[in-house]
């Protein structure tokens, strides 16, 4: 009896598309945690001041300490995505996202007196605020390193920048909802303590979200060909002096760029409240604006940068629309509705162009590695500028009675907006030499040819 002719091995689909973008929402949904937990101390600002007795220094610190662990941390966060895979490490990430939410609102919970204490209140609550926005930042860039290094695994060759544009439309609606929570949450502020307990029930999906992607990609694998999704190799150290000038010039635009909009975000709506007399519900209002532009108009700058390339030149563009909005706001009565939709059209472009940007430029196996030391780099940035423009504010006693207190910390803003002007233009020239890497010609067409 002759022996049976072996029947080949069923081939695997690749993941449809539907399955790629459905991969996308979830770890999305992760990211929305995570940024309403960061920007739930925004509209606090002025109940710490009130209720706790905070200075803005105190509260530039507050903010800024979820940049410290993130000066190494990141970085190894990089590593420990290459090393293990996206899904442990973004549930592993999330977890830590949660906790810190968790005891940042636990400090008034030490004490055994439900009045306020003055300075004696203030003692207890400012280390322990600060320890689980500690612990919130030990987990949360590593977070979004994880997953945008998982948008980059699935999306690489196919809409890679529109992709980032929806994952951070879905993340910034977090963003939006935190820094309107004065209005659809208004009841919650009649203490500042409250409105951090809600900050929780959101920082949960960072880890639901984190386990239905691990569900999905475990899925994936055993029935679908991810070949295509790249793969990750041991990291060698040495590999990052390697990254070419290109991706530090990237690195560079990154750090002036979130410094000149994080750190304001930080004191702008008790800048608005302070020096042009809003309410807290429409400070709240008018910082929601620039994450309404980028919810939007992220994954829109995202589809047209993959049709058209032209990746510096954007970047240039959208950091020159930096450098008059802060002298704007400080020095002038011109409708705050003007710079905020300013900085919305850079906060969307810019983004939207970078952090795809660096997909091309470091290899696939390098990925999470370039992402975190990237990111690493920019928190530097974001603590030492939340620390600096919060000593600003106080150095020059800005208050409701002193508005023009505030200028020192806009001026810090613009020139910040100047610097990324010229890092995107080296980027441009450099892009457009004999040592480019197609930042300004690739587009979906040729990535696909």
């Amino acid at each position: 009896m002759p022996n049976p002719v072996p029947m080949p091995h069923a081939v695997r689909p690749e993941p449809s598309r539907l399955y790629r973008w459905m991969v996308l929402i979830f770890i999305s949904l992760a990211m929305f945690g995570n940024y309403y937990v960061y920007d739930c101390i925004e509209p606090v600002a002025d109940l710490l001041s009130k209720q706790l007795g905070f200075s803005n220094s105190n509260i530039g610190l507050l903010q800024g300490i979820y940049s410290l662990p993130n000066v190494f941390m990141v970085l190894v966060g990089g590593y420990i995505v290459d090393r293990i895979g996206t899904r442990k490490a973004i549930f592993i990430f999330g977890t830590i996202c949660l906790i810190g939410a968790a005891v940042t609102p636990l400090s008034g919970r030490l004490l055994l007196f439900p009045v306020n204490l003055g300075s004696i209140h203030q003692t207890f609550s400012f280390p322990v605020m600060a320890l689980g926005r500690l612990i919130f930042g030990l987990g949360a860039e590593s977070l979004i390193v994880a997953v945008t290094t998982a948008t980059a695994k699935w999306f690489r060759g196919k809409e890679l920048s529109f992709a980032f544009g929806i994952n951070l439309m879905i993340a910034r609606f977090g963003t939006w909802l935190a820094q309107n929570s004065p209005t659809w949450a208004r009841p919650a502020y009649s203490t500042w303590q409250t409105p951090l307990w809600i900050s929780v029930a959101f920082g949960s999906l960072c880890v639901v979200g984190a386990l239905v992607y691990w569900v999905m990609e475990s899925y994936a694998e055993m029935k679908m060909d991810l070949k295509h999704q790249g793969s990750t190799d041991k990291v060698v150290w040495s590999d990052l002096s390697k990254f070419g000038v290109s991706y530090w010039y990237i690195v560079a635009l990154c750090i002036v760029f979130y410094s000149a909009i994080f750190p304001f975000e930080t004191f702008a709506i008790k800048f608005f409240i302070e020096a042009h007399g809003t309410s807290r519900e429409l400070g709240g209002f008018l910082l929601s604006i620039l994450t309404a532009f980028t919810m939007f108009g992220t994954p829109v700058f995202g589809l047209f940068v993959d049709k058209v390339g032209k990746r510096a030149l954007l970047m240039m563009l959208g950091s020159v629309l930096l450098i008059p909005v802060y002298l704007m706001m400080g020095y002038t009565q011109v409708s705050l509705y003007v710079p905020m939709a300013m900085m919305g059209v850079a906060f969307s472009l810019i983004p939207a162009v970078m952090w795809p940007s660096v997909a091309y430029i470091v290899d696939q196996s390098k990925l999470g590695t370039a992402y975190g030391l990237m990111t690493m780099i920019q928190n530097i940035g974001l603590f030492g500028f939340n620390v600096l423009v919060g000593w600003a504010n106080d150095h020059g006693h800005a208050s409701a009675s002193n508005p023009a207190g505030y200028h020192l910390g806009m001026w810090i803003f613009s020139i910040l907006g100047f610097l990324g002007v010229f890092f995107a233009f080296l980027l441009r020239q450099r892009e457009t030499g004999p040592h480019g890497h197609g930042l300004e010609t690739i587009t979906t067409a040729s990535a696909s040819a």
